[in-house]
């Protein structure tokens, strides 16, 4: 095997004279070395970032990796600022990865996540020594994933997230009193092992009470708000044009960012820049083939990747092609290029190579609500009516599967959804079982005709898969925050790749909660960074000539 040698701790001056460090990977013979750079907050040398980042594999393909400790976590010096610096410190570490010992110059990035937004915000720095970045699992627009979704805050990820960032701070804090630093981290470790049960109930949503509690940053849409030039320094949505590089999205349809990271991609192709596409079923953090309730095989996970190879060896391929040296290590043949999108379709649960996103081929169709709980490609007649339900903030439809990051209560996935459809305050509209299979790939949007007797409540559409034993499984769903009592509301549920099989019935939920994903909406209309008392609410949704609620699916035509 070839040997990998580690230098651990190396610091790196950035240009107001703050230290980060690094551990840096390099093979044990050979070089000049191309460079690839991963930056993030987690723990250079923690479990799971090794596990992530594999550096020892890429070491051994004949990279030589920099993994950083973004400023202000663990070994880097500085204050904990998130995203603030990422693009300035960014730009600082890319020239200096490509000065250190062994390198040729050349610097690559990969990640996902927070150190996914952090190879954007170098990209966007214009750094000379980038050739190229590999952004997993990350967002585009803070406020459609990471801050909040439709006017929503996202509060399942937002308070745990937050918590953990704080143990790191914790420690720093009490650095020269271990006695009171061991009081404080023991406070912040109940604080999390109760999140489900206490912090994701308290109010207000902004300032959150936990946080204010254990003096750490916060990190939710309420600060984004507040601070917008916080918010856009970690936004990509509409930069994406400053971006010379080549890039390699991989994304998850049950990913939190999973629209983010299609967004990317759509952008950097529009933006004519070279960009290669990988969607697997998976959620944040994980690439198996088991996600949620389902086995989608072996062949889905990231192991595999269509017995393609794992992803850590498609995106070192892809590296070996754009930066400028030969990587290739002693007997790893490189193999067949990726096309530019390679994409898991669900339910028939195959791997498919395309040459776009989104697929021109699809054709939007409308699925209409209907009385008696009918969900039908004919609009409404004049005389349907509307179904009505109570929404009681006090007691939310609780967060069951979906595209989420919370804690270890909530997984993520496709989860049975009887518990949420045996609800008064949940709607529920189906088709006739489906004659033929109906593939669904591309963004599925909703428009709800509904009103509500509160100044201000919430929104959410669900579409779901029935199987032929009548089990509910989620696929997409969408939120958006109303501030006016009557009118049309347009709800974006992000996309998917699915097949619903013949036999099967596809089904829509219609409801006003998914908390703790999101914050529930008071019904008082009252600020969120201000609001700790609600009342509950009358909701009307109308499926008439006059009032044609729907779902709105990209179909794509058979045999296409």
């Amino acid at each position: 095997m070839p040997e990998v040698n580690i230098e651990f701790d190396v610091p790196a001056k950035m240009r107001d004279g703050t230290v980060l460090r690094a551990d840096i990977y390099r093979p044990g013979s050979g070089g000049p070395w191309p460079v690839l750079l991963s930056r993030l907050p987690y723990g250079k040398n923690q479990t799971g970032t090794l596990s992530f980042v594999d550096p020892v594999s890429r070491a051994k393909r004949g990279f030589m990796v920099v993994v950083q400790d973004v400023r202000g976590r663990f070994a880097s010096d500085g204050d904990w600022e998130p995203y603030t610096f990422e693009e300035s410190d960014g730009y600082d570490t890319v020239g200096w990865a490509a000065a250190l010992p062994g390198a040729n110059g050349s610097v690559g990035m990969f990640g996902g996540s927070y150190f996914g937004n952090t190879q954007w915000m170098a990209a966007l720095a214009k750094p000379p020594e980038l050739k190229a970045i590999a952004p997993a699992l990350t967002w585009s627009e803070p406020d459609d994933g990471l801050f909040a979704r439709g006017g929503a805050t996202e509060l399942g990820l937002s308070v745990p997230w937050s918590l953990v960032q704080g143990l790191d701070t914790v420690m720093r804090r009490h650095a020269a009193d271990p006695v009171g630093g061991m009081q404080a981290l023991g406070a912040l470790l109940m604080e999390l092992d109760n999140v489900a049960t206490s912090a994701y109930w308290e109010l207000p949503v902004g300032k959150h009470p936990a946080f204010v509690r254990h003096g750490i940053a916060e990190l939710g849409c309420e600060r984004s708000r507040r601070e917008p030039e916080w918010s856009a320094s970690c936004r990509v949505a509409g930069r994406h044009s400053e971006v010379g590089l080549p890039t390699f999205h991989i994304g998850g349809w049950y990913d939190i960012y999973c629209q983010g990271t299609l967004d990317n991609f759509a952008a950097m192709r529009e933006a004519d820049n070279p960009a290669t596409l990988v969607m697997g079923p998976w959620v944040h953090g994980s690439f198996a083939g088991q996600i949620g309730d389902v086995n989608f095989g072996i062949a889905a996970s990231g192991d595999l990747v269509a017995l393609r190879g794992s992803l850590t060896d498609l995106q070192s391929d892809w590296f070996e092609r754009w930066m400028s040296a030969d990587t290739e290590a002693e007997g790893a043949p490189v193999k067949p290029e990726l096309p530019p999108v390679l994409l898991f379709v669900m339910g028939t649960n195959e791997w498919r190579e395309e040459q776009e996103w989104p697929l021109a081929r699809a054709e939007e169709t409308d699925l209409f609500l209907r009385a008696d709980g009918r969900l039908a490609h004919e609009p409404p007649g004049p005389d349907e009516g509307v179904d009505t339900f109570v929404y009681d903030p006090a007691d939310p439809v609780m967060t069951t599967g979906g595209a989420l990051l919370l804690t270890s209560e909530f997984r993520p996935g496709p989860l049975d959804q009887a518990t949420v459809e045996a609800r008064s305050d949940v709607l529920v509209y189906s088709t006739d079982p489906l004659e033929t299979d109906v593939e669904v790939t591309g963004r599925v949007r909703a428009v709800l005709y509904a009103a509500t007797d509160a100044p201000s409540t919430d929104w959410v559409v669900r579409l779901c898969d029935v199987d032929a034993d009548g089990v509910s499984r989620n696929v997409v769903d969408g939120i958006v925050r109303a501030t006016s009592p009557d009118s049309e509301h347009g709800i974006d549920l992000w996309s998917t790749s699915y097949v619903f099989r013949a036999g099967h019935r596809m089904r829509v939920h219609v409801t006003s909660s998914n908390f703790p994903r999101w914050d529930r909406n008071l019904n008082t209309g009252e600020p969120n960074d201000r609001g700790t008392e609600s009342r509950p609410a009358q909701q009307t949704v109308g499926h008439s000539m006059a009032m044609p609620s729907r779902i709105i699916l990209p179909i794509v035509p058979p045999g296409t």
